[in-house]
């Protein structure tokens, strides 16, 4: 059989990335160009379909620069869970308070639809219960509400198309208005346990607006991922991307849902294959736990059960934390000694460095693991709400344990504390399905940036007390992408097996279980701190 070749395309929230991925998985080009992010006010963070559109399109060119258009025979697209809006002409149409129609896409992280979501939540409506009975203000229900009530001359009295941005780009390449199960289900309250769109939840929302025509705003046709969509791409798109006609074209994923398709396909010596014992961690600036079952479970607080989205027959749970990554680089540059641990890092990257210091700060207090270090110091992680599973948008962070020191080793210690209570997060997440009945995780799968630090890998291998898997392929995302477009080239019948076909091994970091006690005891105080910070505002607002 001839060799061929698939492209995949990645938007995540700073970047646009296409990566060139042969019938295996292998990644053979990867080129990534960085996408403007406008903040006009507190809250609102808006982006650009041309300027992503045009990003995308060198990203391809660049990575199927040296392969013959023939042997391409597939693309596939996921992105960001972010509103984008088009006109009755299907051009740009602003989100934004300046009126500037090139700001037409709200962003995931933007949070002004704080007042909405509560609105949507007080109806109590069936719906809900699929996503942990509470709907995230970064979802695209309660934004599309804030343009009505806020933008109504401007954007809303114009609208011809919104979309969620995976959708705008299997659109914006073929024509074809389908859209993906995964984004209809899991980020517009689409039915998808009865396949349709929901007349009384948008009425009883005052957005009947968008039933009109067959729900023609939101799409008419719903397809599960990696169908291929109309007729491929069409001649405009192919020209700009540098592909042949009718290339082709998978329906979408969610960035993280993507990931999670290609996480858990991996394998490795010693561990349960089966999908359902594991579950894909996606850790970049915010980050996502996502497991797929075949029994059906409720658990308050996560998104699911999402029925088919993206293995067909399997029920999927997400929950997440809406800053990670980003979180880190903020509690560790904005520490007194970041400029000091910079200078003395030299030429080795600032985490490092501090781990480095951990390790010594260790020995010299003669500790077994640098996690005992943070005996006396408890961090609750939330500075931007929780997203999981407590899904309190207003919930806060909370330090016990603060010094006057402001020296290099009390910012390792600090960012060995974040570093831990993200982990501890990890596991309140998995417990609140385990204890809605799920059987127990076997391994956790890892992919994103944060992979690359072993101090959040070991982490989490010791707090959740089961093996961590970090595959050999760093570009989970953009192959889950790659596999998006093999289903829709027939390569695979089934995502599932695509995922197992095209996914890679991993290395293995093991849990010690010399600091399961240490980490319960943390994991104690950890969930104590949110109960307390509870109890105050309870005070404070009684």
């Amino acid at each position: 059989m001839a060799e061929t070749y698939l492209v995949g395309v990645d938007v995540g929230t700073g970047s646009c990335r296409a990566a060139l991925v042969d019938s295996t998985g292998r990644v053979k080009k990867v080129h990534v160009i960085p996408t403007k992010t406008w903040n006009p006010l507190p809250d609102h963070y808006e982006q650009s379909s041309d300027n992503i559109w045009s990003g995308i399109c060198e990203c391809v060119q660049t990575v199927i620069r040296d392969c013959p258009k023939d042997k391409i025979i597939g693309i596939g697209f996921d992105a960001t869970c972010s509103l984008v809006a088009l006109d009755k002409n299907d051009k740009p149409l602003t989100v934004s308070t300046t009126g500037d129609n090139s700001r037409n896409i709200m962003l995931w992280m933007d949070h002004r639809a704080g007042k909405e979501a509560d609105q949507i939540n007080a109806t109590k409506h069936e719906l809900i219960k699929c996503i942990g009975g509470r709907v995230s203000l970064e979802n695209e229900v309660p934004k599309a509400m804030w343009l009505k009530s806020n933008l109504y001359d401007k954007c809303w009295s114009k609208v011809g198309k919104l979309f969620d941005l995976p959708d705008f780009l299997t659109w914006k390449c073929t024509g074809d208005d389908t859209r993906s199960l995964c984004s209809a289900v899991c980020k517009w309250n689409y039915d998808g346990f009865n396949r349709k769109w929901s007349r009384d939840f948008y009425e009883q929302l005052g957005m009947a607006d968008l039933c009109a025509d067959d729900f023609a705003i939101l799409g008419k046709n719903v397809t599960t991922p990696g169908a291929a969509i109309g007729k491929g791409l069409n001649e405009q798109a192919a020209r700009q991307l540098g592909l042949n006609v009718g290339t082709p074209v998978g329906a979408s994923l969610v960035d993280a849902y993507a990931g999670a398709l290609c996480l858990l396909g991996c394998h490795a010596d010693g561990i349960d294959d089966s999908i359902s014992t594991k579950v894909a961690s996606i850790c970049g600036s915010s980050s996502g736990h996502l497991s797929v079952e075949k029994e059906l479970i409720w658990a308050s607080g996560l998104w699911g059960p999402f029925k088919d989205v993206i293995f067909p027959g399997f029920y999927l749970h997400s929950g997440g934390q809406s800053t990670t990554g980003v979180l880190l680089d903020y509690v560790v540059k904005s520490h007194p000694a970041y400029n000091e641990a910079l200078e003395k890092a030299g030429k080795t990257h600032v985490f490092d460095y501090l781990c480095q210091q951990l390790d010594r700060m260790a020995q010299e207090q003669m500790l077994d693991s640098v996690h005992f270090l943070t005996k006396d110091f408890h961090v609750w992680p939330d500075l931007h709400g929780n997203r999981s599973p407590i899904a309190d948008p207003t919930i806060k962070g909370m330090i016990c344990g603060l010094t006057m020191s402001a020296t290099v080793d009390n910012l390792a210690l600090t960012y060995l504390g974040f570093v831990q209570a993200l982990s501890y997060g990890t596991r309140n997440i998995l417990d609140q399905l385990i204890d809605s009945g799920r059987k127990p995780f076997r391994s956790l799968l890892i992919c994103g940036g944060l992979r690359k630090s072993q101090l959040y890998v070991e982490t989490h291998a010791q707090v959740l007390a089961i093996p961590v898997l970090v595959p050999d392929e760093e570009e989970m995302v953009l192959v889950g992408s790659a596999m998006l477009a093999a289903c829709a080239a027939k390569l695979f019948p089934t995502l599932e097996l695509a995922s197992k076909g095209m996914a890679s091994r991993c290395e293995v970091v093991r849990p010690n279980p010399a600091l399961h006690d240490y980490h319960d005891r943390k994991y104690k105080v950890f969930r104590q701190m949110v109960q307390d910070q509870l109890k105050y505002r309870q005070t404070m607002h009684s």
